[in-house]
């Protein structure tokens, strides 16, 4: 097998782990109490072991993100509050980096798409690569009919903050960081 023949069957395995994970955790959400978070332990482990390839063909770890504050945005390059909204969550990002603040934005969308467009329109957040994987995780988090844009926020515990269905308005991102 060749590297990229390896690399797509583990991108396959990801998703597939990623979709059972989710479907758990839906049922779970569903019928459990949650902890302090608002978000079952046992998905909050599937989120955090979850992995993803960024535009630039790097892996890109939820793991590493653990013990800062950090907001998790889906979009894609054909939803427009998306893209509309994206600015804004980069000023975020660049004014409360320097207090922690992690950004990530998951994109559900093709890979082609996306690298294309953060060439014309870049950010300075981390960007992932979410495919269709991406609705999975959202549902798990809490975006149950898998619209977008959907954003969650997490303290640094990784306890929930805040969830989002739709486009962030100032007054959203101004609740963030107090």
């Amino acid at each position: 097998m060749t590297i990229n023949t390896n690399r797509r069957m583990a991108m396959y395995a990801g998703v597939a782990a990623i979709a059972a994970i989710a479907g758990a955790g839906v049922a779970w959400n569903r019928q459990a109490g949650h902890g302090k978070s608002g978000i079952a332990a046992e998905v909050m482990q599937a989120f955090w072991a979850a992995e993803f390839d960024t535009p630039t063909g790097e892996s890109l770890s939820m793991s590493a993100f653990k013990g800062r504050p950090l907001v998790v945005n889906f979009w894609a390059t054909w939803c427009t509050p998306c893209v509309e909204e994206m600015p804004l969550i980069d000023v975020f990002f660049r004014q409360n980096q320097k207090n922690g603040w992690q950004v990530l934005g998951l994109a559900i969308d093709q890979p082609s798409r996306v690298r294309q467009f953060m060439g014309q329109f870049p950010v300075t957040y981390k960007i992932g690569l979410a495919g269709l994987s991406g609705t999975e995780l959202g549902k798990i988090l809490g975006n149950e009919v898998g619209g977008l844009p959907f954003t969650v926020v997490l303290d640094a515990q990784g306890h929930l903050i805040q969830r989002k269905m739709g486009k962030l308005s100032p007054e959203d991102i101004r609740k963030w960081a107090v």
